[in-house]
C-alpha cells in the first residue's frame, strides 16, 4: 500500500479555509452574471441511469438536453457528489492516495447556450490567479489532441506558453453525456506543486505519469458536439459549458499541504478519530484506517441525510458497504463497538454551514448509523471467526490464495462483505479468487432466477410465449366498468395454445379487450366471470403477460369455449369494491407515514388483496405505539373528510413537475397515469381506487414488523375487513375471560399476575438445572488430567440449555486454575457444544473458537468464537461422546507436544 504522506507542499501565503473558497467561487461567478444554484441531493432526480449525483452538471442533464428550461443562461455550484458504485467507484483507492473520496464537493460554472471556450478559459484563470492568487509558472493545461482553438485560446486568453499546454488522447480530454448525445473535448487545468513531489519515473510529466506532482485542479469541458447512433459528430446548435473543480484538491492547494486529508476539511474529522481510539494520526501507511473512517464517515452522513437507507441493493447497498468498511477499519484501530455514529456532529461542524441538512437531520442520521453499526458488530463476531479459519487453512494449503467459494460460504451464509475479506486477504498476504467468487454467485442466482421462473409459471422459450408472439396487446376497459365484451385471441392449456376446452378444463384466456385487472403495482388481480352463449367460465385470477397481454386463469363450469368466440367478461364487482378501498388506503398510508415518521419514507413493496393491504416502507427502526396510533388516525381523518380521489393521464415530466411521487426502479412510459386524493397525496399508479376517501370505511392496522434493515412492513384492513378483524379480536377477548373466568375488563390484571407466577417458576428450574450441571461439573473436573500445567476437562452435561452450558463452562474455568473445557449436551434432537480456555491455556497455544469449530464438523454442524470462548452446534447428538472425546484429544496433544500455534485447523 502506498503511503500518502508526501514532501510539504510548499505553504501559500493565504491559507484559505475550504469554506471561504467555496464561497468565494460562488460569488465571483455570481459577480460575472451566474445564478447560484443550491446543490441538487445525491440521489438524482428522475435519472434511472445514475446510482448517485457524481458531477455538478448532473442536475443540469435535462437543461443540456433541451428537455429542461430554466429562467437563466449561466449557473454557478457548489455540488455533493458521490462516486462510490457503479461505473465511478473510488472507494477502493480511499486513504491510500492524497486525493480519493467516497464523497467530495465539485466547485462547478455552466454556460447552457451563452458563452464558450473563450470565456471559460478567462474566467478559470482568472478565478485561481487572481481571485485566489495562485502562481501562474505552477499552471499548464491540458486539451485534447485534435482542439486547435483550445490551444490558441488558452495562449490568447492567458499567455501560458506553448510548452505547457499538453496534448492528450480521447481518454483523458474528451467527455460524452452517454454514446450518443452531447459531447466534447474538454480542457483540464493541472498544478505543479514542485520538483519535491516528482516521482521516479524516467519520464515525470502530465500524461506520462500519475503521482501527485501533477494535480488536476479543474475541468473545463466544451460541450459542441452531438454524437449519433453511427458515431458520427454534428456540431451543437448552441454549444454550452460545463466545469468542474474539486473543492478538496483546491484546498490542498491554497492551504500548502500534499494531502487532501490534511486540509481543513478532514482534520477536525482525523482528531475526532484520534479521541475515540486514544491513537495519533499518521499521515503515512499507518494513517489508513484514520482516513478511511473520516472519508466514509463524511459519505455516511450525507447519504442518510438524504434519504438513502442501508439495504442489500442500490444505493442501500453502497452505502452499507462504505458503513461496514468504516467499522472493519475501526476494528482495527481497536474500536470494539459502535463509533462512527458519534462523527456526526463533527462532519456537521465542518459542513453544517454549507449544507444546513447534515445538522438538522443529525439525530436522524446517528440513530440510522448506529443501528446499522450495533447489526455488523454482531455479524463481525461472527464472520471474524470463521475468516481467521479460512485464512489459517488458505496459509496451511501455500497457495496464498481464499478460494472463492469460502468467499462465497462467508458472504451468503455470515452476511460477510466479500471487500472486508479481501482487505483481511490481503493483510495477511493473501488474495481472494474473485472469479471463483463471482462463479459462486452466479451460480446462486440462477437458482434463484430458475425458482421465479417455476414460481411465475412462465417459460420464455415455451410454446406459449411463441404463440404469444404476433398476439396484440389486450385493451384494458376496467377503470370505466366492471362489465365488458370481447373476443376470445387464444386459450391456453398447460402452458400450450389450445383451441378449445370443455366443462372441468381450467385454462387460460387471452381476450382482444376485458375490464379485468392483471395483478400488478402489488394490487391482486381480478376474479369473476366469462360468458359465451354456449359456455360459462369462473376466472380464479388475471395476470400480466409479456407484451401487455393479460391472461384469465378459469375454470370451465359449463359448456365450453374455443379460440374466436365472442364472450361476456363480467368482474367481481363486490371483491373488486374491497382491493380498490385497500389500494386508496396505501395512497392514504404512503402520504401518513412521510408526515408522522419524516420524509425520508419510501414505498418499498406492497400487496392490495380484498381481505387486507401490506405495505413495505424506508424507516430505520419500529414506529413507537404512539407513532402508529398517529397514522391510524391521521388516515380516517382523511377517510371522514370525504376527499374525491380523481385519476388522469399525462407525461412523465409533467408529473414530476407536479410532485407525484413515483417509485424507484418502477420503469414508467412517457405517459403515465396519477392518482390524486386532494391536496393529501398525489401518486404515479396504474391500479383501481374509490371515487371517495370515504368509501374506505374504517382504516386498522393489524400487524407492524421488520422485513430488513432499513425497511419495515405494516398490514392492516379496511371497511368490511376492519369489521371482521374487530369482532375476532372481541372474540378471542371472550375467550380468555371464560377461561380464566374474569370480566374483559379484569384480563389485563390476571394475565400479569399468572406471567409473573410463570417467571418465577422458570427462576426456580433454572437454579435447580444450574446446581445438577455444577454437580456433574465437579465429577468431570475430579477426573480431569492435567499436562503441562493445564487441566483438560471434557464431558457431557445432562442439560438441555445453552446457557446454563455456558454457565458451568465458566464455573469450570473459575474453580480448576489454568484450563481448557469442552462441554457437551444435548437438547431438541441436537448437539450442543461450549469451549472456554484460562489465559494460561491460550499462552499454551489453545484456541476454544478453532477447537469447537473443527468438533462440530464430527457432529455436522459448525461454529465458532473468541479465543477464550466459543460455542458450536451440530445436527447428530448420536455422536457427542466421540466429538468431546476428539477435542480432548487434540487439546492433549497439542499441550504434549508443546505447540505453539493458535489450535487445530
Amino acid at each position: 500500500m502506498a503511503a500518502t504522506v508526501t514532501p510539504a507542499c510548499r505553504p501559500h501565503p493565504a491559507g484559505m479555509p475550504a469554506a471561504e473558497i467555496r464561497e468565494r467561487f460562488l460569488r465571483f461567478f455570481e459577480r460575472h452574471g451566474h445564478t447560484i444554484v443550491p446543490s441538487s441531493s445525491l440521489v438524482p432526480k428522475d435519472d434511472p441511469t445514475l446510482l448517485f449525483t457524481n458531477a455538478g452538471m448532473v442536475q443540469f442533464k435535462d437543461v443540456f438536453t433541451g428537455k429542461e428550461k430554466v429562467p437563466y443562461k449561466r449557473a454557478t455550484t457548489a455540488q455533493k457528489c458521490m462516486r462510490a458504485g457503479g461505473k465511478h467507484n473510488d472507494l477502493e483507492n480511499v486513504g491510500k492516495t492524497a486525493r480519493h473520496h467516497t464523497f467530495f464537493e465539485m466547485l462547478g460554472n455552466f454556460s447552457f447556450g451563452d458563452y464558450f471556450k473563450r470565456e471559460a478559459i478567462h474566467f478559470a484563470w482568472t478565478f485561481l490567479t487572481e481571485e485566489l492568487g495562485l502562481p501562474r509558472e505552477r499552471l499548464w493545461a491540458t486539451i485534447f489532441r485534435d482542439d486547435d482553438e483550445a490551444f490558441g485560446l488558452w495562449q490568447e486568453v492567458t499567455g501560458i506558453p506553448a510548452e505547457r499546454i499538453v496534448r492528450l488522447g480521447e481518454k483523458d480530454n474528451f467527455w460524452a453525456m452517454g454514446d450518443t448525445g452531447p459531447c466534447g473535448p474538454c480542457s483540464e487545468i493541472v498544478y505543479d506543486r514542485g520538483e519535491e513531489f516528482r516521482c521516479d519515473a524516467e519520464v515525470c510529466g502530465i500524461g506520462a505519469c500519475d503521482c501527485d506532482r501533477w494535480l488536476e485542479i479543474w475541468n473545463l469541458v466544451f460541450m459542441q458536439f452531438n454524437r449519433d447512433e453511427s458515431g458520427r459528430l454534428e456540431p451543437l446548435p448552441r454549444p454550452s459549458i460545463d466545469t468542474g473543480m474539486g473543492l478538496e484538491r483546491i484546498a490542498s492547494v491554497m492551504q500548502g499541504v500534499g494531502s487532501n486529508f490534511d486540509t481543513d476539511l478532514f482534520r477536525p474529522l482525523l482528531r475526532a478519530v484520534e479521541d475515540l481510539t486514544g491513537r495519533p494520526y499518521d499521515g503515512g501507511e499507518a494513517g489508513f484506517p484514520f482516513r478511511v473512517i473520516a472519508d466514509h464517515a463524511r459519505a455516511c452522513t450525507f447519504l442518510i441525510a438524504d434519504g438513502v437507507l442501508p439495504s442489500n441493493e442500490g444505493r442501500g447497498h453502497v452505502l452499507r458497504r462504505i458503513l461496514r468498511r468504516a467499522v472493519r477499519f475501526g476494528r482495527i484501530l481497536g474500536l470494539e463497538e459502535p463509533f462512527l455514529y458519534r462523527l456526526v456532529d463533527t462532519v456537521g461542524e465542518v459542513m453544517g454551514d454549507a449544507y444546513p441538512e447534515v445538522r438538522q437531520r443529525a439525530d436522524y442520521v446517528r440513530r440510522v448509523i448506529r443501528g446499522e453499526e450495533e447489526r455488523f458488530f454482531r455479524t463481525l463476531d461472527q464472520g471474524m471467526a470463521i475468516l481467521a479459519e479460512v485464512i489459517e487453512r488458505a496459509r496451511q494449503r501455500g497457495d496464498g490464495l481464499i478460494h472463492g467459494e469460502e468467499a462465497f460460504v462467508l458472504y451468503d451464509t455470515y452476511g460477510f462483505p466479500l471487500d472486508l475479506t479481501e482487505d483481511a486477504a490481503e493483510e495477511a498476504g493473501l488474495r481472494v479468487d474473485r472469479e471463483g467468487f463471482e462463479r459462486a454467485m452466479a451460480v446462486q442466482r440462477q437458482r434463484a432466477r430458475a425458482a421465479r421462473e417455476v414460481e411465475e409459471g412462465w417459460d420464455p422459450g415455451s410454446p406459449l410465449a411463441r404463440a404469444l408472439a404476433d398476439e396484440p396487446a389486450t385493451e384494458f376497459t376496467g377503470y370505466e366498468r366492471l362489465e365488458d365484451e370481447g373476443t376470445v385471441r387464444l386459450l391456453v392449456r398447460r402452458d400450450e395454445p389450445a383451441d378449445r376446452a370443455d366443462a372441468g378444463e381450467e385454462v387460460g384466456v387471452i381476450l382482444d379487450r376485458t375490464p379485468f385487472y392483471a395483478e400488478r403495482g402489488g394490487q391482486v388481480g381480478d376474479t369473476g366471470w366469462l360468458e359465451t352463449p354456449r359456455a360459462r367460465l369462473e376466472v380464479l385470477d388475471t395476470q400480466p403477460l409479456p407484451g401487455g397481454r393479460i391472461l384469465h386463469k378459469a375454470r370451465v363450469v359449463e359448456g365450453a369455449v374455443q379460440v374466436g368466440d365472442r364472450v361476456r367478461a363480467r368482474v367481481d364487482a363486490a371483491r373488486r369494491a374491497a382491493i380498490m378501498r385497500n389500494h386508496t388506503a396505501t395512497h392514504l398510508l404512503h402520504a401518513a407515514l412521510k408526515r408522522v415518521l419524516g420524509d425520508h419514507v419510501n414505498q418499498a413493496g406492497s400487496l392490495v388483496a380484498p381481505d387486507r393491504l401490506r405495505f413495505d416502507f424506508t424507516h430505520f427502526e419500529a414506529p413507537t405505539a404512539g407513532q402508529l396510533r398517529a397514522i391510524e388516525d391521521e388516515i380516517n381523518q382523511q377517510i371522514l373528510r370525504g376527499i374525491p380521489v380523481r385519476w388522469y393521464w399525462t407525461s412523465l415530466e409533467e408529473a414530476l413537475e407536479a410532485g407525484a411521487l413515483a417509485l424507484f426502479g418502477e420503469k414508467y412510459g412517457n405517459e403515465v397515469r396519477v392518482v390524486q386524493i386532494g391536496d393529501y397525496s398525489l401518486e404515479l399508479c396504474g391500479g383501481t381506487h374509490v371515487v371517495s376517501t370515504s368509501d374506505i370505511g374504517l382504516f386498522k392496522f393489524t400487524a407492524e414488523g421488520s422485513v430488513a434493515a432499513g425497511v419495515r412492513r405494516v398490514e392492516a384492513v379496511t371497511g368490511w375487513g376492519s369489521l371482521e378483524y374487530l369482532r375476532r379480536q372481541e372474540a378471542v377477548l371472550d375467550r380468555l375471560a371464560g377461561t380464566l373466568r374474569v370480566p374483559v375488563d379484569d384480563l389485563p390484571a390476571r394475565l400479569e399476575a399468572l406471567v409473573e407466577s410463570h417467571r418465577e417458576l422458570e427462576r426456580q428450574l433454572r437454579q435447580l438445572r444450574s446446581r445438577l450441571a455444577r454437580q456433574a461439573a465437579d465429577g468431570l473436573l475430579e477426573a480431569a488430567p492435567q499436562l503441562a500445567g493445564v487441566r483438560v476437562i471434557a464431558g457431557e452435561l445432562p442439560v438441555d440449555d445453552a446457557e446454563v452450558l455456558r454457565e458451568t463452562a465458566d464455573y469450570l474455568r473459575q474453580r480448576a486454575g489454568e484450563a481448557a473445557v469442552l462441554l457437551g449436551a444435548r437438547a431438541g434432537g441436537r448437539a450442543l457444544l461450549v469451549a472456554a480456555v484460562t489465559p494460561g491455556a491460550q499462552e499454551r497455544g489453545l484456541h476454544a473458537g478453532r477447537l469447537v469449530g473443527e468438533v462440530a464438523r464430527r457432529l455436522g454442524g459448525g461454529g465458532g468464537g473468541r479465543p477464550d470462548l466459543a460455542q458450536a452446534g451440530g445436527r447428530d447428538p448420536g455422536r457427542l461422546p466421540e466429538a468431546l472425546e476428539q477435542g480432548r484429544r487434540l487439546w492433549m496433544e497439542q499441550l504434549a507436544g508443546g505447540t505453539t500455534g493458535a489450535g487445530p485447523s
